[in-house]
C-alpha cells in the first residue's frame, strides 16, 4: 500500500510540473511588432558583410586614366600576369565576403567575350583573344568561398547605338542578360546614371532592367541611386551622414539626379522603403590603378570604417589590380594591416564582463529579453526590449564589475536588431554622469569614437534611449579600446 501511495504521490507531481511548465509557456512574452518598413533576407545579409571590394580594371588600367573615351584599341588590354585567384586571396585574408568586379566601364570595354560587340577581350592579345576576366574572377572567388557581383556600366562611350533610346537599351539589355545567364549566381549588381554630358536626353530603361534581374537572379541585390535593394550614399568619399536611416521614399530618388545627395547620405525617419546606404571609396585616389598613386594611410581607412560600418553603411572599398593583373603588394599590404586593426579594436568587449541594468524589461525577469541578449553572440535576432508601458525613458547601464576604475575604452558600440525595424531616432551617452555624447541614428551599428581620440577609464556607462520610432530594441552593446586613435587628452 506504502508503495502504491509513493507512485501515486510521484505521479501526482509530474503532473503538476508538466501543468506548471505548459503554463509558463503559454504566458511566455511575444515579441513586439516590427515598425514597417522591414529588409528583406539577401538586404540583411548584405548588411552583416561591413565591407566589400570594388575591382575598376580594363582598358583604364593601362592608358592611366579614370575615364576612357571609347576609342581605346582593345589590343592594349594585356595584363600578362593576371591571377584572379590573387584577387580572391587578398580579398579572404581581409574578411570580404563579396567582391564586384567592373565587367564595363564607361569606355565599353567588355571584360568577357560577348557576342554583341567585339570590343572586348576578343580583340586582345591577352590569351590570344579567347580569355574571358568575368569567368576567371567568378571560379577564383568561388573556390574562396567569396561571392561576386557586377557593374554593368549604362553610359557606354564607344557603341554606335549609344543615344538611339531603343536600340542601345536592348543592347544593353542583351548584355545584362548575358552576365546573369552565363556566370551563375550574381549577389549585388552595381547601376549607376553616368551619361554623357551632351546626350542628357538619354533614356536608360531601369525598370525593365530591374525585372530583367530579379527575373534572372532571385537572391540578388540591385545598387542604384534609388536602389531597390541598395542606395548610393551621396558622395565617393566613404562617408555617410551624422544621421543616416535605411529608410528612405524611393518614390522621391531619381537615378543620376545630383539634387538628392543630402537625402541619400541622410534617409529618411517617414520613409517607405528599406534601402540602406553603401559607401564607395577606393583605397587610392583614382578608381584605377595608377603607378604614381599610393594607397590610403591605415589612419584614414580606420576613419572611413568609423563613419560607414559605424553609421549603419556598407563600406565598398575598391582596390584595382594593375596592369600585370595583379593587386600590387602595397595595396594587398594596406588591406591586411586594416583588417587586423579592425580585428584588434573589437575583438574585445569589455561589456561582457560588466554588470548590465537595464529599465526595464518585456515580460519581467524571465520574459526572455533581458540585458544578457545584449552581449551574446547574436547580434541580429537576440535582443533587449523594455517594457511598452508609456514611459519613454528606456536606458542601459553598464557597471564595472572592478570599482577601481577598470572599464578603460575609447570606442562605444550599439547595434539595433533591424530585422523588426529600424528604430533609434535619438540617444545619448553619460560616463559616470557627465555627457559626452549626443547622438542620432543608429540602425545595424553605431560606433562612437571618443571626441579627439580621448580614453576614459570609468565605473558605469549610461545609454539612454531618448527617441525612437516605437520601442528601441537592441541586439548588441559594446565598450572597446581603439589603440590607432591616438589621444592628446584623457577623460577621466
Amino acid at each position: 500500500m506504502g508503495r502504491l501511495w509513493c507512485f501515486y504521490y510521484f505521479l501526482l507531481t509530474l503532473i503538476h510540473l508538466f501543468n506548471s511548465t505548459i503554463s509558463r509557456l503559454e504566458q511566455a512574452p511575444t515579441p513586439p511588432l516590427p515598425i514597417l518598413p522591414l529588409p528583406t533576407f539577401s538586404q540583411l545579409k548584405w548588411q552583416q558583410r561591413e565591407i566589400i571590394m570594388f575591382l575598376h580594371f580594363g582598358v583604364n588600367t593601362f592608358t592611366d586614366r579614370e575615364w576612357g573615351d571609347g576609342h581605346e584599341s582593345p589590343e592594349i588590354f594585356n595584363p600578362s600576369g593576371l591571377d584572379a585567384a590573387q584577387w580572391a586571396s587578398v580579398a579572404a585574408e581581409a574578411g570580404v565576403s563579396l567582391m564586384i568586379l567592373t565587367a564595363k566601364h564607361h569606355d565599353g570595354f567588355c571584360l568577357w567575350p560577348s557576342k554583341y560587340t567585339d570590343h572586348s577581350v576578343i580583340g586582345s592579345p591577352w590569351k590570344e583573344g579567347k580569355g574571358d576576366v568575368i569567368r576567371e574572377f567568378v571560379n577564383a572567388a568561388s573556390e574562396k568561398g567569396i561571392d561576386v557581383g557586377l557593374y554593368l556600366s549604362p553610359w557606354d562611350r564607344h557603341d554606335s547605338r549609344y543615344g538611339h533610346d531603343l536600340a542601345y537599351n536592348e543592347y544593353y539589355l542583351a548584355q545584362l542578360q548575358e552576365l546573369l545567364n552565363k556566370y551563375g549566381s550574381v549577389r549585388e549588381i552595381w547601376f549607376d546614371g553616368a551619361k554623357d554630358p551632351k546626350a542628357q536626353n538619354v533614356s536608360y530603361y531601369f525598370s525593365e532592367w530591374f525585372s530583367m534581374v530579379r527575373e534572372l537572379q532571385s537572391s540578388i541585390n540591385i545598387f542604384s541611386d534609388a536602389g531597390p535593394d541598395v542606395r548610393w550614399v551621396g558622395n565617393e568619399k566613404g562617408y555617410a551622414g551624422d544621421t543616416c536611416w535605411s529608410i528612405i521614399k524611393r518614390a522621391s530618388l531619381s537615378i543620376g539626379s545630383p539634387n538628392i545627395t543630402h537625402y541619400l547620405t541622410t534617409g529618411d525617419p517617414r520613409g517607405t522603403d528599406w534601402l540602406p546606404a553603401e559607401c564607395d571609396v577606393s583605397i587610392r585616389d583614382g578608381w584605377f590603378w595608377h603607378k604614381s598613386e599610393s594607397p590610403r594611410k591605415l589612419s584614414e581607412l580606420l576613419d572611413i570604417y568609423y563613419n560607414s560600418v559605424g553609421r549603419n553603411c556598407v563600406l565598398l572599398l575598391n582596390v584595382p589590380p594593375n596592369t600585370t593583373g595583379l593587386i600590387s603588394e602595397i595595396d594587398a599590404h594596406r588591406l591586411k594591416e586594416f583588417h587586423t586593426a579592425i580585428n584588434t579594436i573589437f575583438h574585445k568587449n569589455l561589456a561582457e564582463d560588466c554588470n548590465i541594468k537595464v529599465s526595464s524589461q518585456r515580460g519581467g525577469k524571465e520574459g526572455g529579453f533581458g540585458a544578457e541578449n545584449m552581449v551574446d553572440s547574436d547580434h541580429l535576432w537576440s535582443y533587449w526590449a523594455p517594457n511598452d508601458d508609456g514611459n519613454n525613458d528606456h536606458w542601459i547601464e553598464i557597471w564595472g564589475k572592478n570599482y577601481n576604475g577598470s572599464l578603460r575604452f575609447n570606442v562605444i558600440r550599439i547595434q539595433e536588431a533591424i530585422g523588426l525595424g529600424q528604430r533609434i531616432q535619438r540617444h545619448k551617452i553619460y560616463v559616470d554622469g557627465k555627457l559626452l555624447i549626443q547622438g542620432t541614428t543608429v540602425g545595424h551599428k553605431r560606433l562612437h569614437r571618443l571626441e579627439g581620440g580621448g580614453e576614459v577609464n570609468a565605473h558605469v556607462v549610461r545609454i539612454r534611449i531618448t527617441k525612437s520610432r516605437g520601442l528601441p530594441l537592441i541586439s548588441s552593446i559594446g565598450l572597446h579600446f581603439d589603440p590607432f586613435w591616438h589621444s592628446k587628452f584623457s577623460v577621466t
